[in-house]
């Protein structure tokens, strides 16, 4: 494992990555280029989920390029989920976002998020599906519409009054994440959902922002995964029922790569 904490950092970019040897030096360079001229000090963290490509080899060799770069590595691939974890409780950053590989969303659009940040929110989320986002690239019309029919299915079921639940640009203060990621359970797809119950059990505030969104056809979610979160939802469901959340408070979620 690569990785370290840091102290004094104002945002820490979290960029889970799993056979991401094509896409992931356009990325971190664009996250670096936008960071390099903002006023507050960052770092940027990539979790190669257990590539069986190039990925960290890319990731070490900008690492001494730029120095806010770093690599958090895990042996086995743990799912997007576990990967996201391990980078929140392994970063320094007062604000910590995770964003796509595939830059499908900007670094910038964290801007957005921090009004909401200043008025007390501990949980900031990219939405596709309100005011003022702009889809620049969309999916196919069959994926917009199961995505829309599983935004509308986990509304139904958690009363969630967010309208995108999926979108991979989620912010969190550096309290909300310590206290939310080590009582994750979901470590693939619809881990969305479950950190986002987890918020509304401890009482954190979530607000939505619009974002810009350009869709990437290479995709990591196939058909199969996406039956999979369904299973994955229902799951969240059943832990709640269960207590699962409540025993999970102490921290047992904490174990790393």
């Amino acid at each position: 494992m690569e990785s370290k904490t840091s102290d004094g950092i104002y945002l820490s970019v979290i960029v889970p990555a799993y056979n991401e040897q094509s896409r992931i030096e356009s990325t971190v360079r664009s996250i670096e280029s936008y960071l390099s001229g903002r006023p507050y000090t960052s770092e940027v963290v990539v979790v190669d989920d257990g590539s069986t490509d190039g990925t960290a080899a890319v990731v070490r060799r900008l690492a001494s390029e730029f120095p806010a770069l770093r690599l958090h590595s895990c042996v086995e691939n743990g799912g997007k989920g576990y990967a996201v974890a391990q980078g929140m409780l392994n970063s320094g950053g007062r604000y910590r976002l995770f964003m796509d590989a595939d830059n499908s969303t900007t670094v910038d659009q964290f801007e957005r998020m921090i009004p909401h940040f200043e008025a007390g929110a501990g949980v900031v989320i990219g939405s596709r599906r309100v005011e003022g986002a702009l889809i620049e690239v969309h999916q196919s019309r069959l994926r917009e519409t199961l995505g829309q029919v599983f935004n509308l299915l986990v509304r139904l079921l958690y009363g969630f009054s967010t309208r995108d639940t999926q979108a991979g640009f989620k912010a969190f203060t550096s309290e909300a994440a310590r206290a939310i990621f080590p009582m994750q359970t979901i470590r693939r797809w619809a881990f969305d959902i479950e950190i986002l119950v987890i918020a509304g059990l401890l009482g954190i505030r979530v607000r939505e922002v619009p974002i810009t969104w350009r869709n990437d056809p290479i995709t990591q979610v196939k058909p199969g995964g996406m039956i999979r979160m369904l299973f994955d939802v229902i799951k969240v469901r059943v832990n709640m029922f269960m207590g699962v959340y409540k025993r999970r408070s102490d921290g047992t979620g904490r174990s790393g790569c």
